[in-house]
This record gives structure tokens, sequence and C-alpha cells, in this order.
């Protein structure tokens, strides 16, 4: 019988203790429902200078028509602007998880200037960054030279497939890199043809023949009278 009262007394307290929690968790939340309802009409937004002060009203972002403010350095997304790119590859070299692949092809002659007053003498067949392998460490835009490499503030890259996190930013289609290259090839036959037209042009045509040089004369010296 004592155990019996004592299960029971279990229950009940058990029971009030669930109904309790539950209503202080909903009032709270009708609290702040009752809040922000009274103040939907003039909701602060996050271009506000008091918009982390509040403590209540409508704070929910209305994502993605709206965001919070990003600092200046903050690493995110990488781009490329390859109209100003050299093609220097520093920034595949130094990356500490090799997320950036690049495949330059020589050009013949200078093909460009990049907006600081950098050559361009390469093309890139392939510039390839693998957003999934970044570690958002930021020494790629560090070496850049040109500063075509920067992080952009889009923080919200996800896909449904990883491969779509694998961005190209090259200009150049398959069918013109293999030309670049069958161009550059071309340049170099012609470079050795002409060094060896112009080792040839530089080769005597006539022996010419050298006289010995004649002997001196023997001079007697006279010897001083004693």
């Amino acid at each position: 019988m004592t155990h019996e009262k004592g299960a029971n007394s279990h229950y009940w307290t058990n029971l009030y203790e669930g109904i309790y929690s539950s209503w202080k968790g909903l009032s709270i939340s009708i609290k702040h429902f009752w809040a922000a309802y009274k103040q939907r009409r003039k909701p602060i937004y996050t271009d506000n200078p008091a918009y982390f002060e509040q403590k209540e009203g409508i704070i929910t972002l209305r994502y993605p028509l709206e965001k919070l403010p990003l600092p200046e350095n903050a690493r995110y997304q990488l781009h490329n602007e390859m109209d100003d790119c050299i093609v220097c590859d520093k920034c595949a070299k130094i990356c500490p998880v090799d997320c950036i692949e690049i495949e330059p092809i020589k050009a013949t002659e200078q093909v460009g200037t990049a907006s600081d007053g950098s050559p361009i003498r390469l093309y890139a067949a392939k510039f390839d960054i693998d957003m999934a392998k970044c570690c958002f460490c930021g020494l790629c835009t560090t070496v850049c030279p040109t500063e075509c490499l920067t992080m952009t503030d889009v923080y919200d890259f996800s896909h449904f497939d990883i491969k779509d996190l694998n961005h190209h930013f090259a200009t150049l289609s398959p069918e013109e890199a293999e030309e670049k290259k069958k161009l550059y090839e071309q340049f170099l036959k012609e470079k050795e043809a002409n060094k060896a037209n112009k080792k040839e042009e530089e080769k005597p045509t006539t022996t010419e023949t050298t006289t010995p040089s004649s002997k001196p004369k023997f001079v007697p010296k006279i010897k001083p009278k004693q």
C-alpha cells in the first residue's frame, strides 16, 4: 500500500513539473510574440546602428532579402578576375590544400596588360578553384601580384552536388587552348630554324691561306775590341 502511494505521488509530481515547465516556456514565447506584434509596423533592420542592442520586437532576419553586415576582411567564396590575371601560378603554389589548379600556355608575344600595368604573356587553359577543398586561409589573395584573386562576401554557396563547388575561371575553350599550344610549338620550330640558318650564314665561304712569316735575318753582333 505504501509503495502504491509513493508511486502515485511521484507520478503527480512529474506531471506537475512537466505542465509547469511547458507553460513557462510557452509564456516566454507569447511574451516575445506580443512584443513583435506591437512593433510589426516598425522593424529594425541590419543597417540600423541599434540593431544589436534591441531585446524585443521583430529581430528575425528576412533571409535572403536581408543579411547581417559582414566585415571588409571576411573570408568567403573566392573569385578571380581573369582580365587582370597574369597566370603567374603563385596562388596555386602557396595553397596548403591544393584547391587551385592552373594550366598555363605560353604566348608568342604579349597578349594584354593588367589594370596595374603588368604585362600578360601567358594564357590560362585551366584555372579552377575547388571551394569544397578551400580552408579559407586567404594566402592566395595575399601573394597575388595584381590583386585579381579576392575573397567575396558570398558565404551561402551550398549545392546539392559537390562537383558544383569547383569553379572554372578560364576564358579559353578547349579548342582555343589547343590552338594556342600549336601556335607556340610552331613559333619554337621557326625560332630554331632561324637560328640554324643564321649559323650557316656566319660560316666562312672561302679558306684563306696564310703565309708563314719569314724568320728575321741573323745580324751578327760585333764584339767590342779589347
